[in-house]
């Protein structure tokens, strides 16, 4: 079977919480299905950190002569990661072509077995990286993530016209930290126009997370309630 769909999440805009929400639909997705991430983001790896495995080094062993990583499985979701291989204190200060196969690398060389869903953690930017991806990965899918704010949806744009260039497919995009929720009242506190991003971005909109508490401590699973409304509408389009 090997990886049956490869879905990225993806903004060119840093900040706007791709890793949280790879995080979380991987964990939802995980409950009836097998799933990993691929955490492609070589400068600024984070899933090591959402999933609390800051202090853990994933197995490598030989086949037929070549090198494999088996990759760290935690609640239930295979993962690897360059946050992994390198120490906490240190940068990956490389230039392109050394970073095109750093994500190649990770991908080919990981034994994820038979997976549904691999989800790859897209790096900001629209270089190298997307380029990479978009040819040795090659998602089936992408998923955009951004915020209401004029930045972040400028951004998200450029992403979007990357990945209409290269011909794959995106689902939709995800609103995420544009409100927050008063405690005491419940009342919804809109940061920016609402509308914002679906005016610019001409796409569907597969749902709104709020800012909330539960991501930022990343405990998933607080969080993913959150997430299950989105999680229900990619069921009806993967």
């Amino acid at each position: 079977m090997g990886i049956n769909k490869i879905i990225a999440i993806a903004s060119a805009k840093g900040g706007v919480g791709k890793s949280t929400v790879c995080a979380n639909l991987a964990y939802l997705f995980s409950k009836n299905s097998k799933v990993g991430i691929l955490d492609a983001d070589i400068y600024g790896p984070n899933q090591h950190i959402i999933f609390q495995l800051d202090e853990i080094k994933p197995e490598v062993f030989e086949q037929d002569g070549k090198k494999f990583f088996k990759p760290i499985k935690s609640q239930g979701i295979k993962i690897n990661s360059m946050g992994f291989i390198l120490d906490a204190d240190k940068a990956a200060m490389w230039r392109g072509p050394m970073l095109s196969g750093a994500i190649k690398q990770l991908k080919d060389s990981t034994q994820w077995g038979d997976l549904d869903y691999l989800f790859i953690d897209m790096p900001p930017g629209t270089g190298d990286a997307y380029l990479t991806v978009a040819s040795d990965i090659k998602p089936d899918a992408v998923i955009l993530v951004t915020t209401q704010s004029p930045l972040a949806i400028q951004d998200t744009v450029k992403s979007k016209a990357v990945f209409d260039r290269l011909n794959i497919p995106i689902l939709g995009y995800i609103d995420n930290m544009s409100f927050s929720v008063c405690d005491d009242c419940g009342k919804t506190i809109n940061d920016f126009d609402s509308h914002a991003a679906s005016n610019s971005l001409n796409i569907k909109e597969l749902g709104v997370v709020p800012r909330n508490n539960d991501c930022a401590v990343f405990d998933l699973k607080s969080s993913s309630k959150y997430f299950k409304s989105i999680y229900n509408e990619l069921l009806k389009i993967i």
